[in-house]
């Protein structure tokens, strides 16, 4: 799995959807992000159809959204996805979040049988705490490869991610750059300046730094471009301890069903 790949959520309009990903994957990028709750995965297999990139050379990744967890709705919206996307698979398929329809043994039957068909490469959870972490681990018959959760320099999730660790899974960052609060943060801009970057690429080196793959969602090719170059940005350590002292614990993204 690519450690910087291209969000789409929030990016609902079809042009500028197929637009970005098609940017993207010419720009380098190989990790593209999307959920069937973003509404944009005809857009995104858009942008993956006309990109000069193989489907092989692509780290793909949908979501089965919280109204779809039953086992029979996981099995007939997946291949939804895999049409609107214009693939026979995808390598990463995730359960949005532990909620609604959510039933661990029926949600994980059909995630298991799915790999079996090949219809999808591997099992992620996403927005899931240590407990659901857990409960997942000892209900799957194959391995959790990764949880996608809300982390970035204001909300480290240090606990979480020793969690995962442990049990050998993958963290994937969404809203890395905590919805532009990142830009405001003087830690950052201290870093940032130091290496001629944006806070941006500081924060998006800092989770590279961390072992954690970062998703950041960009639709103009600028932005697109900026956060591919912060694959050059090298932190040091007293970078990366400055950045760890940050005393904020600020989420962006919090839900009526969230589980925590």
């Amino acid at each position: 799995m690519p450690m910087l790949g291209l969000g789409t959520w929030q990016n609902d309009d079809p042009d500028d959807c197929a637009d970005a990903v098609e940017t993207a994957l010419n720009t380098g990028y190989r990790h593209i992000d999307t959920a069937q709750a973003y509404g944009n995965e005809e857009a995104v297999g858009r942008g993956i159809k006309n990109a000069d990139v193989d489907r092989e050379d692509m780290f793909l990744a949908t979501k089965v959204w919280i109204d779809n967890l039953s086992y029979d709705d996981v099995l007939s919206t997946t291949e939804e996805s895999l049409d609107k996307l214009g693939v026979d698979y995808v390598d990463l398929l995730y359960v949005h979040w532990p909620s609604r329809e959510y039933d661990p043994e029926e949600t994980f039957r059909a995630f298991d049988e799915l790999v079996e068909d090949g219809s999808i490469e591997r099992i992620g959870i996403s927005n899931f705490e240590p407990e659901q972490v857990g409960e997942a681990v000892e209900t799957a018959d194959n391995a959790i490869f990764a949880n996608q959760v809300e982390l970035h320099p204001l909300l480290p999730q240090e606990e979480l991610r020793e969690h995962c660790a442990d049990r050998d899974i993958e963290i994937v960052a969404y809203s890395p750059l905590a919805r532009g609060e990142v830009f405001d943060v003087p830690e950052l801009s201290e870093v940032a300046e130091k290496h001629d970057a944006s806070e941006a690429q500081v924060s998006l080196a800092w989770l590279r730094e961390k072992g954690v793959t970062a998703i950041p969602k960009a639709t103009g090719e600028d932005h697109i471009r900026d956060n591919w170059e912060s694959l050059g940005v090298e932190l040091d350590d007293e970078d990366v301890e400055k950045i760890d002292a940050i005393d904020r614990t600020e989420r962006q993204v919090d839900p009526g069903f969230a589980p925590w």
